[in-house]
């Protein structure tokens, strides 16, 4: 028998997929003490299918009416919630991997749909949020506390692991189930309650995620989620009641949040932006190192806070170049959705647009461009954002192309 989370998981994607047999476009709702809520907001994002730049939804800028209902929805729920002990707790989080287990296709398929990832990194994206949530399961073990006795005459010591309060996270885009279940499964199972914002570009499976986390017995009020760009993250920042947050993105805008969060006495954890580096060495076996490389630089269309960007070729290593080179011509671009394709598209035109320059950028200050990914046209998909594998080298310390992170392929 499907539960309800399960039909409503695959109702979401069906109805989705019949999107445009209707005359509306689907608005996205925000979800607030256990309800999913229309917005009343007259600013709205467009949702777009990467994979081919149709419109497939408009997102809210929640309003400060919202955005602070759902932060007294969960002010009020950690009253009861924080008092729920670890080992009940856990049991929601054993629920829940439950139901992600069984709608990890629905899931995959909406991370698909609005991010562009093929389909098997779109299981890979739900599957390493599924670790996370696992893990939770063990709260009753990880949240114990210390004790120490005598630690001077008359005196021990002791220690407790005790939640904050509301808590917020801050989500990308690029691992849109991954990172909400790095987030919320945490924070919740240690007695907090939780606001998620999750990136205006792909918010429909953090919105399925809610309802299955609903389901699995997590009590109204304990999660919320709110819309939006730079208003709501400035409300998160600076509401009072937000005691903690938890932000992964670019390092301008964790810089900001880092800034203006811990200027409230928040405490901030900012996950941000990267320049990964590889070093082969000649005596590395060839054939497993350039696949590798192939794997961590074009994967997920580059679109990775751990994506291998810069390779330092030692030695007679230099000489595998080229055979590198046709291995990432050999990589298929397309969306997402179809079998045999090897690089989706990047998230948004600017992003493609980005990335483009960057690696002119490269051309233009000197550097020798082996293979070039732009102008990529996909048949029956031209309005898609699609870069194709790109390998630029001799690239120098003081090339734009090096100092920045490209975040594509």
């Amino acid at each position: 028998m499907l539960s309800n989370a399960t039909r409503l998981a695959r109702g979401h994607m069906q109805a989705r997929q019949l999107r445009f047999m209707s005359t509306g476009v689907p608005k996205v709702q925000n979800f607030i003490n256990g309800k999913f809520v229309d917005s009343a907001t007259d600013k709205w994002i467009e949702l777009t299918n990467p994979a081919n730049g149709e419109v497939i939804g408009l997102v809210p800028e929640s309003t400060q009416e919202e955005m602070q209902a759902a932060t007294d929805a969960a002010k009020q729920a950690f009253k009861t919630w924080k008092d729920v002990s670890p080992p009940n707790r856990a049991r929601v989080m054993l629920n829940l991997q439950r139901l992600i287990r069984e709608n990890k296709d629905a899931l995959a398929a909406s991370v698909t749909l609005e991010q562009g990832k093929t389909l098997p990194d779109a299981h890979g994206d739900v599957f390493r949020g599924l670790e996370i949530v696992e893990h939770t399961c063990g709260a009753g073990t990880l949240l114990m506390g210390e004790s120490l006795g005598n630690l001077a005459s008359n005196l021990d010591t002791y220690s407790y692991r005790i939640p904050l309060g509301v808590c917020a996270g801050i989500a990308p885009f690029n691992f849109p189930a991954m990172i909400p279940l790095w987030m919320f499964p945490v924070g919740t199972v240690c007695g907090n309650t939780y606001v998620l914002k999750p990136s205006e570009k792909d918010p429909g499976c953090a919105m399925m995620l809610a309802k299955l986390a609903q389901e699995a017995g997590l009590p109204d009020g304990v999660l919320n989620i709110i819309h939006g760009a730079h208003d709501s993250v400035n409300f998160i920042c600076d509401n009072p009641d937000i005691k903690a947050i938890s932000f992964v993105g670019s390092n301008q805008a964790g810089e900001y949040i880092y800034n203006r969060g811990s200027e409230t006495g928040k405490r901030v954890q900012a996950n941000m932006g990267a320049k990964n580096h590889g070093t082969i060495l000649p005596d590395a076996d060839k054939e497993m190192t350039l696949d590798a490389l192939v794997g961590a630089a074009f994967g997920a269309a580059g679109q990775r806070c751990m994506a291998l960007s810069t390779v330092i070729f030692v030695g007679e290593s230099q000489e595998w170049i080229p055979e590198l080179v046709e291995k990432a011509k050999k990589l298929t671009v397309g969306p997402g959705h179809k079998d045999g394709v090897d690089i989706g598209p990047v998230i948004d035109k600017g992003a493609k647009d980005r990335i483009e320059s960057l690696i002119q950028s490269g051309v233009d200050e000197g550097a020798t461009l082996l293979l070039d990914g732009r102008g990529v046209k996909v048949d029956g998909y031209e309005g898609g954002n699609y870069v194709g594998a790109t390998i630029i080298s001799d690239v120098e310390a003081h090339h734009t192309c090096y100092k920045e992170e490209i975040f594509g392929t």
